[in-house]
């Protein structure tokens, strides 16, 4: 991508197809970060597994070494979404905020950073919880008329609360 213009809107503004196209592709990239975090927030294995490529990865390393906690790299979607709906599905209530996203696009490919504020509250327990402010990088790919998230960095910039909200004991 372009580092002077990396998320700039449509190369071709004068071409109305073009931008167009452009903002269809801005919105499907934005909806696979919603449909990640809904899918979690839900509890809904098939929305979550939506967001993702079949090999797509995710590193939490990052924003879990803010508290000395060291997960590994999920590799493949059904290890993500696997993992992650086992870890929270009937012990921890989540919601997520996907806030200053910034898209840049090129062919097939796309890169997205954002922040994130994930909310983790155990259920059993709801005075125990972690609120947590994200940066997010997410490498896209196009798949049809969608576009799905191929690579996921989370990092973390602050956290308030009890990190075992997230991970347990």
């Amino acid at each position: 991508m372009d580092a002077e213009r990396p998320f700039a809107l449509a190369s071709r503004p004068g071409d109305t197809a073009a931008v167009v196209a452009e903002l269809r592709d801005r919105a499907e990239i934005t909806d696979a970060l919603y449909r990640f975090a809904l899918g979690q927030d839900q509890k809904d294995a098939d929305l979550f597994a939506s967001a993702f490529t079949v090999d797509a990865e995710l590193d939490f390393r990052p924003a879990a070494a803010r508290w000395g906690g060291e997960p590994p790299v999920m590799s493949g979607r059904d290890t993500i979404v696997g993992t992650i709906l086992a870890l929270f599905t009937g012990r921890v209530n989540t919601t997520h905020q996907i806030t200053n996203v910034r898209i840049g696009i090129e062919g097939d490919t796309a890169r997205v950073t954002a922040l994130v504020e994930a909310q983790h509250v155990l259920v059993d327990a709801p005075g125990t919880h972690a609120l947590l402010k994200n940066p997010y990088t997410v490498d896209l790919a196009r798949d049809g008329g969608r576009w799905l998230i191929r690579r996921m960095h989370i990092d973390n910039t602050w956290l308030t609360g009890d990190p075992l909200a997230i991970f347990g004991p």
